[in-house]
């Protein structure tokens, strides 16, 4: 009896009839069927029929090394990748291989050097390399002409580039933890003609890490820990959205030309006090609709000067977090006789998220029941169940009967308990530009 998975494939391996049309497809497109099926039911499909048995050992080759056994020398696992990108006579689609707790030596370069040298991987179309510690050489990238999706780690940029970059196809691309200098960032951007989405997470530069690209649409940042550093989207003219999926970073984001910009945060508050801002050549973006923020509920003020910089803003997400006592205490007052264009015209619909009901909490909140005119709803998202009776409490402290907007309506939703649900990944939302607001489902403590 075949697994459930290969129930389909079995199914397509039967006797052509005038309903099997996977029989009648060429092989090229049966062996990239087969290399999109996990790798064991993959190598499975070899005992289906004489059709299918060839076409496994031509398939393309996803090669993934999550970790590599132990007690086994890491030098055994190289020789077997070796063997195995020798030996198979397809092309090769991904090529993951970590060697973060290797380190860097002689040895390891020499088997990057045969590996990215080899046939099979002249057509690479994925990549995720981990290059501990090393001055990433120039042959890792190879397969430029054919990559599509690039993840990076680890590693040292050259401080120059002796040959010109070019990426022709490529449209994800991530840094994590890599060391690079502003002029090669620069060229590295510039060079992926078809980048769509962009993560850099942890990137060390001696300079501002400046975007120019025609084609980018999304942008997820996290600065390194311990160290202030900026981005600066110089010309994207496609760019959408810029996710900052951690707490606390370090990071000035200045726009200075962006006109489909809509989406931004979380943006966390307590990172005004280290110094970042978002600044645009006209000191507003009239083009955000949506906007996520982090806050203790005690920065009201700060949010409200914060939302002068956003006229057309549609939706605001308010996620609640533990007070890290860090006040301002010099924010200028809420001024009625100058209005926040928003509030007057643009907003619709705030959400509350990890609310608990505190007396901060619910002060934040009464402020925007009480002065945003056109919102149509307002959502508490918590952990307690509500009833008929808390929920009236909850109007009565609000003071709902009183709202600027007659139209709005306010629901108070339970979700769960973070210990027992876990977090929702906002990372995946960088490259996934299929979701129009990455921040409906997604929860932050």
């Amino acid at each position: 009896m075949y697994p459930p998975s290969m129930e389909k494939v079995a199914a397509a391996s039967a006797p052509a009839s005038d309903d099997d049309l996977i029989s009648h497809l060429p092989d090229a497109i049966l062996g990239t069927i087969i290399s999109l099926l996990p790798t064991k039911d993959g190598g499975r499909t070899q005992v289906l029929s004489r059709r299918w048995r060839p076409l496994w050992r031509s398939a393309p080759l996803n090669v993934d090394i999550l970790t590599w056994i132990p007690h086994v020398p890491i030098s055994v696992l190289a020789s077997a990748i070796s063997q195995i990108l020798s030996q198979h006579p397809g092309p090769t689609r991904r090529f993951s291989f970590p060697c973060r707790h290797l380190g860097f030596s002689a040895e390891v370069e020499s088997w990057f050097h045969s590996w990215f040298h080899s046939r099979a991987l002249a057509n690479l179309q994925e990549l995720n390399i981990i290059y501990t510690d090393g001055l990433l050489p120039p042959f890792v990238l190879c397969s430029a002409s054919t990559l599509l999706v690039a993840k990076i780690s680890y590693c040292h940029f050259p401080h120059e580039i002796v040959s010109p970059m070019n990426f022709p196809l490529l449209k994800n691309l991530s840094l994590f933890n890599v060391s690079i200098s502003e002029e090669v960032f620069y060229l590295l951007i510039s060079s992926c003609h078809a980048l769509e989405g962009l993560f850099i997470k942890g990137v060390k530069s001696t300079g501002c890490l400046r975007v120019s690209s025609p084609t980018l649409r999304s942008i997820g940042a996290s600065s390194s820990p311990h160290k202030m550093e900026e981005l600066v989207i110089e010309d994207a003219p496609c760019l959408e959205r810029i996710l900052l999926p951690y707490r606390l970073d370090r990071l000035t984001i200045r726009v200075v030309r962006a006109p489909k910009f809509e989406i931004l945060g979380p943006y966390s508050l307590i990172q005004i006090f280290q110094g970042m801002s978002l600044v645009s050549s006209e000191n507003s973006i009239h083009t955000l609709k949506v906007l996520a923020l982090r806050s203790s509920g005690r920065e009201l003020q700060m949010v409200l000067n914060f939302l002068r910089g956003f006229p057309c803003l549609e939706r605001l997400y308010v996620i609640f977090h533990k007070h890290h006592g860090m006040d301002k205490k010099d924010e200028p007052q809420y001024d009625p006789l100058h209005p926040i264009e928003c509030l007057e015209t643009h907003l619709k619909k705030v959400v509350f998220k990890s609310f608990v009901g505190n007396d901060k909490q619910i002060e934040f909140a009464r402020f925007f029941v009480l002065n945003a005119k056109v919102l149509n709803k307002i959502e508490f998202e918590g952990y307690c169940h509500y009833n008929s009776q808390s929920v009236a409490y909850q109007h009565k402290l609000l003071q709902v009967e009183n709202r600027a907007s007659q139209d709005a309506q306010i629901e108070f939703k339970c979700i769960p308990d973070p210990e027992h649900y876990g977090r929702t990944n906002l990372d995946k939302h960088i490259h996934d530009l299929s979701v129009a607001d990455p921040f409906t489902q997604w929860l932050t403590l």
